[in-house]
């Protein structure tokens, strides 16, 4: 089991698979396995700033799509979660989720409960595009502001805005 998960460290390491890694870390992050992207998106930028752009589209891509097998998940869930319809918090949450729809996507960026929302929203049945285009501007509009700051934070040299 080492030598599997050494082989896939070392098959993801930065900057030789940058926006592989970028990518795969992302997506993964995006389902409900407890993962953060931001430390990986950060860090290909500090080491090739020239992928700025293409590192903050990648990461979103990947966790959108992350999002969007949430959703299929929280989908082929209902079954399973209709022995919880009688609890009082369930029901307000499931209100709260169906009168926004799917804009309630563009929270999906948040820690913790970004992830089980996209699974939620899949359970309740919203419309998938409309739900995986609010996830998609959400975690876009999180990475570009997280790793500005970031490189605010801690400045080198950085062509930021040039393309």
């Amino acid at each position: 089991m080492e030598i599997w998960l050494e082989h896939l460290l070392t098959m993801l390491a930065l900057p030789k698979f940058g926006l592989s890694t970028v990518f795969v870390v992302s997506l993964i992050s995006a389902t409900l396995l407890p993962l953060g992207s931001e430390p990986v998106v950060f860090g290909l930028i500090k080491l090739s700033p020239d992928l700025f752009w293409p590192t903050i589209l990648v990461a979103t891509v990947g966790n959108t799509l992350g999002g969007a097998i949430d959703w299929w998940m929280g989908y082929g869930a209902h079954r399973v979660a209709d022995k919880y319809a009688a609890s009082h918090t369930h029901a307000k949450a499931l209100q709260w989720l169906e009168s926004l729809g799917p804009k309630a996507c563009l929270l999906a960026w948040l820690p913790a409960v970004g992830d089980p929302l996209c699974a939620v929203a899949g359970w309740l049945k919203l419309p998938f595009w409309p739900c995986v285009m609010y996830m998609a501007v959400g975690k876009f509009l999180r990475y570009l502001l997280i790793t500005t700051l970031l490189l605010y934070v801690f400045p080198g040299k950085f062509p930021m805005w040039s393309f």
